[in-house]
């Protein structure tokens, strides 16, 4: 893919900005503080998100709904961490307090420029390297990803099983699902593999789990088993 070609590229010219310091200074965190900063109480967050990355995917998803490039951002972000993953270079450069605030900018900008991000990623990314948070950007990303399923009104449930789902038994449970939580939502089904639950399934959705794994039961029974039998009534 073009894009993940260009990251891989613009990562590489962080480790040339990491070495250097002769560099312009950067100019547009402002921009970015301007976008998101005016007219915000007009845009409503649908959900509500606390901490650090919360607070900053909160107002990344203000700028990005004022701008109407939510999908892209949100693309971006998810480029940007899946390459990341893969470079040990820029997990360092993310993770060490000793590099300056003015080289995480000038390395961002030339990651961006490679990659030609939006002026809104770029300019949300200059303000974490500028306050030393790039290190949130992965959960960042999540809790962004959180907001625009949110804002299409889509819900994510994860379901987890030994092993795949056959499909009808997927579509049955996403139907049910979707009975559940009533029209206006759409269920968005995740699938993921565990294969210490022994059997059956878990199902989280919502802030809710339903727990029918053979494991919890198991526990359960064995738990049952060992509790003092009560013959007072005999």
């Amino acid at each position: 893919m073009a894009a993940t070609g260009r990251l891989r590229s613009g990562l590489f010219f962080l480790t040339r900005s990491l070495s250097s310091s002769q560099r312009s200074t950067v100019q547009s965190v402002r921009n970015f503080a301007a976008a998101s900063g005016q007219k915000e109480s007009k845009v409503k967050v649908p959900l509500a998100l606390y901490g650090v990355p919360g607070n900053y995917a909160s107002a990344l998803y203000i700028a990005a709904v004022k701008a109407n490039a939510l999908e892209k951002v949100e693309a971006e972000l998810l480029d940007l961490v899946e390459i990341s993953k893969g470079a040990s270079m820029f997990s360092q450069f993310t993770k060490d307090p000793s590099v300056r605030a003015k080289t995480r900018v000038e390395a961002v900008n030339d990651i961006c420029s490679q990659t030609k991000f939006s002026d809104i990623t770029k300019n949300f990314l200059v303000i974490l390297a500028e306050n030393g948070r790039l290190t949130h950007i992965d959960t960042i990303a999540k809790k962004f990803a959180q907001l625009t399923m949110a804002h299409k009104g889509e819900v994510q449930a994860i379901v987890t099983t030994v092993i795949p789902l056959p499909p009808e038994e997927e579509k049955e449970l996403k139907d049910t699902l979707q009975d559940v939580l009533g029209q206006g939502k759409k269920v968005k089904l995740e699938q993921k593999i565990d294969p210490s639950i022994l059997g059956g399934l878990m199902v989280e959705f919502e802030q809710k789990v339903f727990d029918m794994s053979i494991k919890t039961r198991a526990k359960q029974m064995d738990r049952f088993l060992r509790e003092p039998v009560h013959l007072g009534f005999l």
